[in-house]
């Protein structure tokens, strides 16, 4: 039940989308729950990963830095060509481009099992690039937008730091001293993740009703644009790269996939409540896209998949 529950999060997301759209006032008066909503969330990530998976970058450190180097490279660069492409306002301009410099979204790690994809090295990949976004993630975005917004570097640095770091390692804490406890109940924490980011989007569309209609399209074709460069990219480069077929879906699915969630909270945060538009929405977009990638690569043999060790995961939904 739980797992359907989660499985069918890009559903309920539309579904309190609409009705935060319709009636505002359910949603717009409670920012304040972005914030511990999204710790919530990495709190959750941090209990279903363990510090084997991060053992596992020592295996194969080339591909992590890869992916992670493309992570932190290649999304960016296409928010910013998106934004320039686009013309678009300052505000989403400072929203698109903080969402391209946040970490891969833990939503990666379901999907790229579904596309049968690599799901130890998705999990590595994501646990790196979330765990230095507290430097990366301030210092991209000044780069990118910092002659144009003013961008609070060292508030955005300790923000990341509350919000990711310090949620992350006390899940991890939690698993490593109670994780027999904890296996019970693994598949609570990706249906409260999931209940959790949808609450969000809505605050979201709840407090950008009034402007969602003139604005709503355009940052649609901006998430649809980022989103499609980073997959394209992913995997492209994976492919000059000679990695394999397996490796190069993980790597599609790492790049774009962003942590939407965390780039809501900072644009709320050290930005405008527009600013935090383009990751709702992306939020929702990226998981159908993503779900479409996978049902059309979940047909594909892959021939260097062994079923023999697919691994089991929880799933995560932000």
């Amino acid at each position: 039940m739980l797992k359907k529950f989660t499985s069918l999060f890009p559903l309920w997301a539309l579904l309190l989308s609409a009705v935060a759209y319709m009636r505002p006032e359910y949603f717009a008066p409670h920012k304040s729950l972005i914030v511990p909503f999204l710790s919530l969330i990495m709190l959750g990530m941090g209990i279903t990963l363990s510090v084997d998976n991060f053992l596992a970058v020592l295996k194969r450190p080339s591909v992590v830095l890869l992916g992670t180097f493309m992570q932190y490279t290649l999304m960016p660069l296409a928010a910013w060509l998106v934004c320039l492409a686009l013309n678009l306002p300052e505000d989403l301009m400072a929203g698109v481009i903080l969402l391209g410099c946040c970490p891969g979204g833990t939503a990666s790690n379901v999907i790229c099992y579904l596309a049968k994809g690599d799901v130890a090295l998705s999990i590595v990949l994501t646990s790196v690039s979330t765990l230095i976004a507290f430097l990366a993630t301030p210092f991209l975005t000044w780069l990118f937008i910092g002659q144009t917004v003013d961008v609070d570097v060292f508030g955005m640095l300790v923000s990341v730091v509350k919000i990711v770091i310090v949620p992350v390692v006390f899940g991890l804490t939690l698993n490593y001293f109670f994780e027999e406890r904890i296996s019970k109940v693994r598949d609570v924490f990706p249906a409260i993740s999931a209940l959790a980011i949808v609450i969000i989007i809505a605050v979201i569309i709840g407090t950008n009703s009034a402007n969602l209609e003139q604005m709503g399209p355009l940052v649609l074709l901006a998430v649809v644009l980022h989103n499609g460069l980073g997959l394209a990219g992913g995997y492209g480069v994976a492919k000059a790269f000679k990695l394999s077929e397996k490796e190069a879906r993980t790597l599609a699915i790492e790049v774009g996939m962003q942590n939407s969630g965390l780039s809501v909270a900072l644009a709320i945060k050290h930005f405008t409540a527009a600013a935090a538009l383009p990751g709702a929405i992306f939020s929702i977009w990226h998981n159908l896209s993503g779900a479409f990638l996978a049902g059309h690569w979940s047909k594909d043999s892959v021939s260097d998949l062994d079923k023999s060790e697919r691994p089991q995961i929880s799933g995560h939904t932000q």
